[in-house]
């Protein structure tokens, strides 16, 4: 009788399995790494669309673009309550009916400082997230974890959006300054704004009005820069949001009584794309009003920018300031070469 025998693998072929399975691995990850970021940055590049789209809708309506960020005074509140009337909304507040927010603003409170004190704005907010304002490839928590030491909407649980109003450049010629940060009034979206499109003289396709800003800033031995002086837990975002979230706006003084001027949620460029290492040439980057933080984003070589056609493009780090700086003002008269 014949005894067949089954063959083994011997330790070397097994050995060569697993390198050649390994080395298959090896090649795999990088290449649904890159499906992974292409599918973000495809994201990203469509969620900005929709904020673009959001805006024109807005206008179409309003016959104006939206504040960059409001105080609660006219037109954005009536009647106003008093002419330094504090903290009103954001940009993002103002076109929530046009990116699918409708209940959200229709309970919206746009009084007893809207953009941070009043309490039942920032019951709604809390926790509660809204996917197009923010980028899928960000590092930042999705929600804000200061502590309750701070008294407004910086609370626990606020979303931490990704994208920033562009109020122009520190080239303008009229600038108003708070501290370290320089804020302009000569692009689309600043501090009580109320921009038309016939206003945008450099035409709609070459003036930017959002940008990315969706990376932390760095200090010299490349760590994540945590909250500054408010401090807090790790990791605390330093964006022009600053520490009480997407929903701030502004508190301008108009009657002299010694308010300072103070802007959220715009951004004034000052810096190149991604340049998020502070150093002692980045004066006012990691400050909590952060008028001047650079657009930043976790897409390799670059960020989004939405332009005021409507229009999102990828412009890359090497892109000038010169060429940044003209691009987010309206009204400049400046031309340049597109480096996307």
């Amino acid at each position: 009788m014949n005894i067949s025998r089954r063959r083994g693998f011997t330790l070397i072929e097994l050995l060569v399995v697993i390198a050649i399975i390994a080395i298959l691995i090896a090649l795999l990850v990088p290449a649904v790494q890159k499906v992974r970021d292409a599918a973000a940055r495809t994201q990203c590049a469509n969620n900005l669309k929709q904020c673009g789209l959001a805006l024109h809708g807005y206008h179409d309506t309003a016959k104006r673009m939206p504040p960059g960020s409001s105080a609660d005074i006219a037109p954005w509140k009536t009647p106003p309550t008093a002419a330094d009337a504090l903290w009103g909304s954001s940009w993002m507040v103002f076109i929530l009916p046009y990116v699918d927010q409708t209940a959200l603003s229709n309970s919206w409170q746009f009084s007893g400082q809207s953009g941070w004190q009043n309490a039942s704005n920032n019951a709604m907010i809390k926790g509660f997230t809204i996917q197009s304002y923010r980028c899928p490839a960000t590092s930042l928590p999705i929600l804000n974890p200061y502590s309750t030491i701070l008294p407004g909407a910086g609370g626990v649980g606020i979303m931490y959006t990704t994208y920033v109003a562009i109020s122009g450049s520190t080239a303008d010629a009229q600038l108003k300054t708070y501290g370290t940060n320089i804020m302009s009034e000569q692009g689309v979206l600043f501090h009580n704004s109320k921009v038309k499109i016939d206003q945008i003289s450099d035409g709609t396709s070459n003036t930017i009005m959002v940008g990315e800003q969706s990376n932390h800033l760095r200090n010299a031995a490349n760590g994540i820069v945590l909250g500054g002086a408010l401090g807090g837990p790790s990791p605390i975002a330093v964006t022009s949001a600053g520490p009480d979230g997407w929903i701030q706006g502004c508190r301008i003084n108009t009657n002299s009584v010694g308010l300072n001027d103070v802007v959220y949620n715009c951004a004034t460029i000052r810096y190149q794309i991604n340049t998020i290492g502070l150093t002692t040439a980045s004066p006012g980057c990691s400050d909590n009003v952060g008028n001047n933080i650079p657009l930043s984003s976790m897409h390799p070589g670059g960020c989004h920018l939405l332009f005021a056609d409507g229009t999102v493009r990828f412009w890359p780090n090497s892109t000038s300031l010169q060429i940044l700086s003209g691009a987010a003002c309206r009204n400049d008269g400046q031309t340049f070469s597109d480096p996307s």
